[in-house]
């Protein structure tokens, strides 16, 4: 089987079309049964789908970007025909009527989508700890998590089974996992990929996103699903005149973020940013300390509201009773999972007549600060480096038993969704032979500067 942690997309492609087909298909889904026992990174494979992918594709010019090419799609976004649980008992059998725009783009552009990955339910969570169905083992340390919500994609590819994925950020569900598991992970510029077809967590702070072992690989997929969407009010299109690269770059290092940093990452990221001999510039970001506050006020609020319609009524398991509000209650207590009723009463409370203005109002005003804070950053610098995560890819079921420390997971990511901006995780080595992760922090639509940063990074290296 192909080594798709060392081989880039064109490699793929040519030793797939040189092997056939249907040929490499079907002995690669044996072997990516048996590879995926100990990961359990997939909820389930889609090998019907593929079927008809191949025939199709018979009829395709094999130019097309990512023809033949495996992906994994995280289990939140539809693919039409097959389950989409959202990691949760009560959409087990959930059938997906339509694709998500992005899952559109990829088949229109040759890719094979071989299975629904897992992730913590209605991706919620920073450990994939919280999927109803499955534990997902982090690549490198059977004991430890691939981190999450998209730890199914990032152990997917971080493992080898497939070399990209799509996952979706809220608060840092993509850099997250990705730095657990030694792979690149964007998350967007929010709007610059359409989420028609993403089951909603927070509608303000999601964003789709790819993964990849390759950092070429992971702007192709990038480049393929961005554009605005008619299906998506909130899409935009990518402006044309941020496609040209970045010739001069000086970096900021906000102090706030490197402060209470292990010192073993803390020394690492130093490290990587003295060899890329470019103007240095501590920054400060005078809020960002308040922003899992924020973000633990507004994120609630919106899951409440979304997660109303799984109500046993019109899809998605039911408890049959005579009394309708029975129904409802019932169905809620049975089939969602504890993080996820924790998270619908915390937003119902915060949206609950007395306390609106009081909570929700004042956490709109903070994530207006926080977004004016990189503004005023921006006007000094060109982008921003920064941890990924506060600690190394912790043991399975550290964290569990306390919220606050498993919510303390994504310090570094959450800024970035409450202010809207793209940021991408770049593997930069090993502590304990662990993987340890950075991300680079752009301005809206700043995306290719980042990817020229992570170009000078990789290859000072």
């Amino acid at each position: 089987m192909l080594n798709f942690k060392e081989l880039n997309i064109p490699q793929i492609k040519e030793s797939i079309l040189n092997y056939g087909l249907e040929k490499f298909y079907n002995e690669y889904f044996q072997w990516l049964r048996e590879a995926d026992k100990n990961l359990k990174s997939f909820l389930f494979f889609t090998e019907s789908l593929v079927q008809k992918l191949i025939q199709n594709l018979k009829k395709e010019d094999i130019n097309l970007p990512l023809y033949g090419i495996p992906i994994a799609i995280k289990d939140n976004i539809l693919v039409k025909g097959e389950r989409c649980t959202a990691g949760s008992k009560i959409l087990e059998n959930y059938i997906a009527p339509y694709n998500a725009t992005v899952v559109d783009k990829l088949i229109k552009a040759g890719a094979i989508i071989v299975g629904k990955t897992n992730l913590d339910e209605f991706a919620m969570g920073s450990s994939t700890e919280n999927s109803a169905y499955q534990l997902t083992t982090n690549p490198y340390d059977k004991g430890r998590v691939p981190g999450g919500s998209s730890g199914g994609s990032a152990a997917a590819v971080g493992g080898g089974l497939v070399p990209l994925s799509l996952g979706s950020d809220t608060g840092g569900s993509i850099r997250q996992p990705a730095s657990f598991c030694g792979i690149y992970g964007l998350k967007p510029t929010y709007g610059v990929v359409s989420r028609y077809g993403l089951i909603a967590m927070a509608s303000s702070l999601d964003q789709i996103g790819p993964m990849a072992n390759n950092l070429n690989d992971l702007i192709l997929l990038f480049e393929i699903i961005k554009g605005k969407d008619n299906k998506d009010s909130t899409s935009v299109n990518f402006p044309k005149e941020k496609l040209k690269p970045l010739t001069t770059q000086k970096i900021g290092l906000p102090k706030e973020f490197f402060d209470e940093l292990d010192s073993q990452i803390k020394n690492l990221i130093r490290e990587k940013i003295k060899k890329l001999k470019l103007e240095i510039k501590e920054i400060s970001l005078k809020h960002i300390k308040y922003s899992l506050h924020c973000y633990y006020l507004l994120m609630p609020a919106e899951v409440s509201s979304n997660l109303a319609r799984y109500d046993g009524i019109r899809y998605g398991k039911r408890i049959k009773n005579d009394n309708f509000w029975q129904i409802y209650k019932l169905t809620r207590q049975k089939f969602l999972g504890e993080e996820t009723k924790r998270r619908i009463i915390i937003g119902t409370f915060i949206l609950s007549h007395g306390y609106y203005e009081a909570y929700y109002l004042k956490a709109q005003k903070l994530r207006k600060a926080i977004y004016e804070d990189f503004q005023r950053a921006f006007k000094e610098v060109d982008l921003i480096i920064a941890p990924t995560s506060p600690t190394l890819p912790f043991k399975i079921g550290e964290k569990t038993s306390d919220p606050l420390q498993m919510y303390l997971s994504d310090i570094f990511t959450i800024p970035v969704n409450l202010a809207g901006l793209p940021a991408l995780n770049i593997p930069i080595g090993f502590i304990d032979h662990l993987p340890i992760g950075m991300q680079i922090i752009g301005n809206v639509f700043d995306e290719y500067k980042i990817f020229e940063l992570a170009k000078l990074t990789i290859s000072s290296q």
